[in-house]
């Protein structure tokens, strides 16, 4: 079962993405969270290591190692499900705004690991507008000034109707919890004329 990290904390801020280090064993999965605007761009970029007890440290791992990565969006639709190398990158494209899960796991696909199988996972995410280096994006695709400044105000726009869509949410569930404690009170008010009435009615009162 997964264990899952809240290590969103470590990527609030909006668009900025985040690095972290992991120690996991063998087929241990970690999990976290991340608050992700829809058609949004994320790339990790990982290496991975293996405990040498000989050497008491962490060394890159051997090829025969794979990293396992798996992405779900808010409404729990598989993003993302591959296997990778000891070192690389991973990208996927956000569809809706909100949490999205990411899962990583590290697997031996030749052969059993000794000493635990204690192993490391450096992960580097970006994404948002710091994916996009719009210079080299105008540069390779020979993109004119207007054109890049449409790319840039879409970026823009996208992060706007997120930000705008969790104010939303956060306003309803405002209103929500106010409604539901007019109605406790109401309810509690009503029980005691109730059986105020009741008691006069049985001359106890």
């Amino acid at each position: 079962m997964a264990l899952l990290l809240l290590l969103g904390q470590l990527l609030a801020l909006m668009g900025y993405g985040g690095a972290f280090y992991l120690e996991v064993r063998e087929l241990e999965e970690k999990c976290f969270i991340q608050e992700i605007p829809d058609g949004t761009v994320v790339i990790g970029n990982y290496k991975t290591e293996l405990y040498d007890p000989a050497m008491e440290k962490y060394q890159p791992s051997p090829q025969w190692i794979n990293l396992f990565v798996f992405v779900k969006d808010p409404e729990n639709k598989n993003l993302l499900a591959r296997q990778y190398g000891p070192q690389g990158s991973f990208t996927f494209t956000s569809q809706s705004p909100g949490e999205h899960q990411i899962c990583l796991h590290l697997e031996s696909i030749r052969f059993a690991l000794f000493y635990d199988g204690k192993l490391a996972i450096h992960l580097d995410m970006q994404l948002g507008e710091h994916t996009n280096d719009y210079a080299e994006f105008a540069a390779k695709d020979k993109l004119t000034q207007m054109h890049l400044r449409v790319q840039q105000l879409v970026e823009q726009w996208r992060e706007e109707r997120f930000r705008q869509t969790s104010e939303s949410t956060n306003q309803r569930v405002l209103w929500w919890s106010i409604l539901q404690t007019f109605i406790l009170v109401a309810t509690g008010v009503w029980q005691m004329q109730h059986l105020k009435s009741f008691f006069k009615a049985k001359k106890l009162v």
